[in-house]
């Protein structure tokens, strides 16, 4: 074995890890818009979705 071995060897996990990152937070986004509008699409709304003039009713 050589050096150059583990240095691309390190390279290469780091590239992975970072790879498998971006796909792990671009899959969790989509799923998290898909509930998002699940939830839109059954009446229940955002509290920053909120009209302004009903801010001052218990908050």
């Amino acid at each position: 074995m050589t050096h150059a071995f583990y240095v691309y060897a390190s390279y290469g996990f780091a590239a992975l890890v970072t790879i498998v990152v971006t796909v792990w937070t671009w899959a969790d986004g989509r799923a998290r818009r898909r509930e998002l509008a699940a939830l839109e699409a059954a009446g229940i709304r955002r509290r920053s979705a909120r009209p302004k003039d009903s801010l001052g009713d218990g908050e």
